[in-house]
């Protein structure tokens, strides 16, 4: 099966690039990366050309502008990457007969109820999270064979140090105070395994809403604790705090997280818990000693 991933330059993409394989094209949109082909989801031309071109029978769909507190000032930005690239893209797919898997989130919840089933009601509280119900929407209304993966949490190892684990790392080593809010529950999620779990859903028959995050339902503060010690970082730096008191420009789901139940019994797949998680996030640094050492400095 030949399969187009669209944002393969991403922290998601590229795990997902990495076990597709050779089956995989991938994509970038700013950054030119090695091996990728340039695509701007929100031009609808460049998507059809391009999708017409590669005619992929199966489309993995991970881009998205998923900087939270920067959709609340640039809304029409974040409209037009997660909305209108996503309708792009899934017109696309039905033109050329492509099933379509779409990367969501745990935002689309108000956070009074987690960790949240897949038919649990929507009801963000954010610009991220409205856009992407909107997109969500789009998914169904325009593709039958169409898979929906909310995420929550997603750590792993990554030399650019773009994302929770890999900037407590960070902090850590520099013993530089990091503010984690006590208050935030979510269901932490492995980059790697995720990209397993995905790869077997994308390619059986299932239709739908998927849940593939970790089983374990955690606040911030104890997630960023078992990372330090597990990674052997002194836990001082880390200072819990309230969302309140964070004053983050887009509002919070507190008890957020999805519920990956009815996903597991989907897979043969293991969904990883987040203590055995963190251990592969340290044997990945010790393979890569020096890149670990630049995520320090």
């Amino acid at each position: 099966m030949s399969v187009l991933i669209v944002g393969g330059s991403g922290f998601v993409g590229g795990e997902l690039m990495k076990v597709f394989g050779s089956n995989a094209v991938g994509t970038f949109c700013h950054t030119p990366t090695e091996g990728l082909i340039p695509l701007d989801i929100t031009d609808e031309q460049q998507v059809g050309d391009v999708l017409e071109r590669l005619r992929p029978r199966l489309i993995i769909h991970p881009a998205a502008q998923p900087n939270v507190d920067r959709c609340e000032s640039e809304i029409d930005e974040s409209y037009q990457v997660n909305v209108v690239g996503t309708r792009n893209v899934a017109g696309a797919a039905r033109r050329v007969g492509a099933r379509l898997v779409y990367f969501s989130t745990d935002y689309l919840f108000d956070g009074t109820a987690g960790p949240y089933p897949p038919d649990a009601k929507p009801a963000p509280l954010n610009v991220y999270g409205r856009h992407k119900l909107e997109a969500e929407e789009a998914v169904r209304e325009l593709v039958a064979d169409h898979l929906i993966a909310r995420l929550c949490g997603v750590y792993g190892y990554h030399p650019d140090g773009k994302n929770f684990v890999m900037g407590l790392i960070a902090k850590g080593r520099r013993g530089e105070r990091m503010l984690v809010p006590a208050d935030q529950w979510g269901t932490p999620t492995l980059v790697e395994n995720l990209a397993e779990a995905m790869k077997e859903l994308a390619l059986s028959h299932h239709v739908g809403i998927v849940h593939p995050v970790g089983p374990d339902y955690l606040s911030r503060i104890e997630f960023a604790r078992l990372a330090a010690e597990i990674l052997e970082l002194a836990p001082d730096f880390l200072q819990p705090v309230s969302t309140e008191e964070l004053g983050q420009a887009a509002r919070r789901p507190l008890r957020g997280g999805v519920d990956n139940r009815s996903t597991q019994a989907l897979l043969r797949t293991r969904l990883a818990g987040a203590r055995e998680g963190l251990r592969a996030v340290r044997r990945r640094m010790e393979e890569h000693p020096s890149s670990s050492r630049t995520c320090s400095s």
